[in-house]
């Protein structure tokens, strides 16, 4: 599997979530297995990239390669020029976003909304392309199928971005109008796939190593990308790794493990957002975590309670600790839809 120039371990990839893909959470799913992950989405006004924001989303320091940055917006000149900044800081792939569907996005006619004006989007792949062409950096884009059903124009767009010279596209299998709720439909994905010779990347409902072999099956994709599932347990990539070379599942993390491996997230997260604004987003990630675990629900009320992060982090590693003494391999957490839908790109 290949992104232009650049060779990947696997095709299992972390899809790019707001307020969740950040360095410490992509280079987590990276160690447990996924073999790509792009950067939660930069915007392409200028007058926020000096912002703390962005500045922390813009924060590659000893992530692995290929470091692929997400950036979003709806005017040609200055996608061009997000795409200039952040190769300056590191970005070796360019992703473009034109797939996520909130509110506050699509109301600006960024993301998911800019599959409504094809010329539009058109002009800002092919200007994204030219800056990136001198660096030698790899342009991808992430949307939907369409806009509502009946504007199913995933096709169309792909088939101009390829020939403007995008490098691999990623189809979320549900238009702007569905967001996150009914079925992900992957016929749409398949066609996709058949019509281009770039690489092309499934996305939607891959909750599980069995899910993501059918999906591959159904679409003949090059590879799949993982969102939600990733959230409180980022192990799903060397679950889903095992399946497909073994056809067969692999036990449940050993407890101790996911304690190392999550004590050792939070302080990372910690060191990227600081003491205040660390405690408070890590809690999204603990809760996740604990979700459907032995009294999980109770430890979050708790934790979310704690307010620094040598108290956060103590809770966290005593509550493992406690039930790795109890469970020698992680229980199998009941499962829930989440709380909080984060805005996956």
């Amino acid at each position: 599997m290949h992104i232009g120039s650049y060779a990947l371990p696997n095709r299992l990839f972390v899809a790019p979530m707001a307020g969740v893909t950040d360095r410490p959470f992509r280079q987590l799913c990276k160690r447990l297995g996924a073999g790509y992950a792009v950067s939660e989405m930069v915007t392409s006004r200028k007058d926020l990239w000096n912002s703390l924001k962005t500045s922390r989303r813009a924060n590659h320091e000893g992530e692995p390669g290929p470091i692929a940055v997400q950036i979003a917006g709806t005017d040609a000149a200055m996608m061009a020029e997000a795409a200039a900044y952040n190769i300056d800081r590191g970005a070796q792939i360019i992703d473009i976003n034109m797939g996520c569907p909130a509110k506050k996005v699509c109301n600006k006619w960024a993301g998911s909304a800019l599959m409504r004006d094809e010329a539009g989007a058109l002009a800002i792949v092919e200007a994204v392309v030219a800056a990136c062409a001198p660096h030698q950096v790899p342009v991808t884009l992430k949307m939907r199928t369409g806009w509502c059903a009946s504007e199913r124009n995933a096709l169309r767009i792909a088939r101009a971005a390829e020939s403007a010279g995008v490098a691999m596209v990623t189809v979320h299998g549900r238009t702007r109008e569905q967001g996150y709720k009914g079925q992900a439909e992957y016929d749409t994905i398949a066609a996709v796939k058949a019509a281009l010779r770039i690489p092309v990347v499934a996305n939607g409902d891959i909750d599980s190593p069995e899910k993501a072999a059918q999906v591959l099956q159904a679409t003949g994709a090059d590879a799949v990308m993982i969102g939600r599932a990733a959230q409180g347990q980022p192990w799903i990539f060397g679950d889903i790794a095992h399946y497909l070379a073994h056809g067969s599942l692999r036990p449940a993390p050993l407890t101790r493990d996911v304690h190392h491996w999550l004590t050792e997230h939070l302080l990372d997260h910690y060191s990227l957002y600081g003491e205040d604004a660390g405690v408070r987003s890590a809690r999204k990630h603990i809760g996740w975590a604990v979700k459907g675990l032995p009294g999980g629900e109770a430890f979050r009320q708790t934790m979310n309670l704690l307010d620094d992060s040598q108290s956060q982090w103590q809770a966290v590693s005593d509550y493992f600790a406690q039930l790795a003494q109890q469970h020698l391999r992680l229980p199998v957490a009941q499962a829930a839809p989440h709380d909080e839908l984060e805005l996956q790109a």
